[in-house]
């Protein structure tokens, strides 16, 4: 899941729990949610700092959730994630404000798509590792 908290004009995005922040359909809605909010609360001088406290920023797409339907559906699934994906990186583009990644682990897949939908990506110089799997075998995201 994820949390949205405004301090003044500073939005703060951060996804919570302790697993590996994958984006599946819950997540995504979550997010999405949250944008609105930031969308329809910003004001002049106001900025989005979208983080996490664990150790995977996320590690992209939840393909395990795909793959639970069954083969044949599973086609079907993950185009229902990346059509739940692709308005989330709308979202943040379209965001009348800077918007700020700090990336605190591993941002693979989607969530690499995700850092770079933001204004600025902070990272450590150790332990952070920005990746696109989808590249190894042929899926295009967008």
């Amino acid at each position: 899941m994820c949390s949205l908290e405004q301090h003044s004009n500073l939005f703060f995005l951060t996804l919570t729990g302790d697993d590996e922040h994958k984006f599946g359909p819950t997540l995504m809605d979550s997010i999405r949610s949250a944008l609105a909010q930031v969308k329809s609360q910003a004001t002049p001088g106001s900025a989005l700092i979208t983080t996490t406290h664990e150790k995977f920023f996320s590690n992209g797409l939840d393909l395990a959730w795909a793959q639970a339907a069954g083969a044949p559906i599973f086609r079907d699934s993950l185009s229902h994630l990346l059509d739940c994906f692709k308005p989330i990186v709308a979202d943040l583009l379209s965001l009348p404000m800077p918007t700020i990644t700090a990336v605190s682990g591993h941002a693979t897949t989607s969530r690499f798509l995700v850092a770079i939908s933001h204004d600025y990506v902070l990272m450590k110089k150790e332990r952070c590792v920005l990746y696109m799997s989808e590249l190894d075998i042929g899926l295009t995201l967008l």
